[in-house]
């Protein structure tokens, strides 16, 4: 496919999911997702050359829309050193000891490198909204009781969350936010193989059960995320994610004609001295 996906799925204004969506078959898009991710992975050694962006990519979505499998399929080409991955639990007894941003600002990438958050900061808003008692493990001084967790404490997070990819993206880092938005129906579908495949039980928790009669509170809490918090400098797409080959191209895809538009990213030129003298020093080697 030759035309950009950049801003096809991309959130501009405010957005219904019940209305997104779902599913969407390209044709041969595990052919096209080959071709895209050798381009992202060339991309990323000229990225880690260049030295002045760092690119953060974050994933969301309900269980089993495929995050895991997305990140090993789109960047599979890349530089082992290029790329980090980090997912995000349960906070930790230490993470609960700092703000709730820490620890995703202390795995933040370099210049040169990208990190994708499987899971993100966004389950500040999403799992502790719909579940407000776990903010009392926050242990915050100005919340005494889950009364306490009202829509100005939500307010004031939703505006910590901006103020925090605005001040990384001032510092040169790329931020884009994929949202998989799985259909009720194929998440049953994944469950189902999930108890049905004895290599795939172990992907299997009770607790997804519990979760999947919450689906429409989730869809509520994420709608109001993508809404409050896709911004020029940090934007939100909702990929179908119903059908995996797709999503996995759609989000490569993006991903590149995001990064293509940054034309400054070159490979830095070779110092006057060394470029003269290249000829010598092959001389000097085939010499040995």
């Amino acid at each position: 496919m030759k035309e950009k996906l950049a801003d096809t799925y991309k959130v501009t204004s405010n957005i219904t999911l019940k209305n997104a969506a779902t599913k969407v078959v390209i044709k041969g898009a595990k052919k096209e997702l080959k071709s895209v991710r050798k381009k992202l992975g060339k991309l990323q050694d000229t990225m880690y050359a260049h030295n002045k962006y760092a690119v953060l990519i974050c994933l969301q979505g309900m269980d089993t829309s495929g995050k895991d499998s997305l990140i090993r399929e789109v960047f599979k080409e890349f530089n082992a050193r290029g790329v980090e991955v980090h997912s995000f639990k349960v906070p930790t007894e230490l993470e609960l000891k700092h703000d709730y941003l820490w620890r995703h600002y202390i795995v933040l990438p370099s210049r040169g490198k990208f990190a994708v958050f499987n899971r993100t900061h966004y389950e500040n808003v999403l799992v502790t909204r719909v579940h407000p008692g776990y903010i009392m493990g926050e242990n915050i001084p100005t919340v005494n009781s889950v009364d306490d967790i009202n829509e100005v404490f939500w307010n004031t997070r939703f505006e910590q969350i901006n103020n925090f990819e605005k001040h990384i993206t001032e510092s040169g880092t790329i931020i884009l936010k994929f949202f998989l938005n799985l259909s009720k129906e194929e998440q049953k579908y994944r469950l189902l193989r999930r108890l049905e495949k004895q290599e795939k039980n172990w992907k299997f928790s009770p607790d997804d059960l519990k979760e999947r009669k919450l689906w429409d509170t989730y869809q509520s809490c994420y709608e109001d995320a993508i809404n409050r918090t896709s911004k020029p400098h940090a934007p939100w797409y909702t990929i179908p994610a119903d059908d995996k080959p797709t999503a996995r191209y759609l989000v490569a895809k993006t991903i590149y004609d995001t990064l293509s538009q940054y034309t400054d990213i070159q490979e830095p030129d070779l110092d006057d001295d060394i470029k003269e003298n290249i000829e010598l020093y092959k001389q000097q080697l085939n010499k040995e």
